[in-house]
This record gives C-alpha cells, structure tokens and sequence, in this order.
C-alpha cells in the first residue's frame, strides 16, 4: 500500500477545519456559517455567490465537499481566535498548511512559516515544506 500523499492528506484534513470551526466559534451554526462567507470576501480568500445555511455548514463538516474558501476563512478565523486552536492530527495538520499556503502569497516556505501565528509554527513546520512543494509544483489532477 503506498503512502498517502500531502495533497491526499489535506484534502481529508479539510473538513475538520469546519469542524473545529464549529466547535470554537462563537454561535450556531447559522451564524457561523453567515461569519464564513462574510470572512471569506472580506479578507480576499474567495467570494461565495451566497451565504451558506447552517446545515449546509454542519454537511460540509462532516461530509467534506465545502468549496476552498470555506476552510480558508475557517482557518483565517481560527487563527485569530485566544483559545489558539491547533490541528488535531496529521491530516489536519496539512489541511491547515494547505490553506496557509493559498491565503497569501509566501517568498519561501520559510517565509510561511515566520508569518504564522507563533504558537502554530512549531505544529505546521513540517506540513508547511510540504504544502509549499505541492504549490509550487502545481499537480496535475
């Protein structure tokens, strides 16, 4: 069996960064749901032609399928937040690196890395290589 890849790995990470949303957010999940879209075109990290519904949020959660702004703002938000949430496992750890890495644009991994939030260098210092070869070697799929 081979190893699973980082773009593998992230792409499963991708809805627990909806779930920790859910879980460190403040609201239902109507609210933050409506918190996500608004973040998303606010801070350029992609533009929802709507609001998704609560349900919605809570299907993206747990089903996957959420378009990339939507962790995107997730991880933007999570980010800023005083509980200073982290990612839970590897899968999430890329997932968050993934997101990094699409947010802005970065000179060099190392780069990304210092413009974290210092209390998640030390989790994403290696996903962070990793996510920046996936960028840069623009995959095929």
């Amino acid at each position: 069996m081979s190893e699973d890849t980082f773009y593998q790995q992230a792409q499963r990470g991708l809805p627990g960064l909806l779930v920790a949303w859910l879980t460190h957010g403040r609201g239902d999940s109507e609210r933050l749901a409506v918190l996500l879209a608004d973040t998303a075109r606010v801070a350029s990290l992609g533009q929802p032609s709507s609001n998704p519904d609560g349900a919605m949020l809570e299907r993206w959660a747990n089903d996957g399928g959420a378009p990339l702004w939507a962790p995107k703002a997730a991880l933007f938000l999570l980010m800023q937040m005083p509980a200073r949430p982290l990612p839970g496992d590897s899968d999430a750890a890329c997932a968050w690196a993934y997101c990094w890495m699409r947010m802005r644009e970065h000179a060099s991994p190392d780069a990304a890395l210092i413009a974290l939030p210092e209390h998640l260098r030390q989790p994403l210092a290696w996903p962070i290589d990793a996510a920046w070869q996936d960028l840069t070697h623009q995959r095929l799929v």
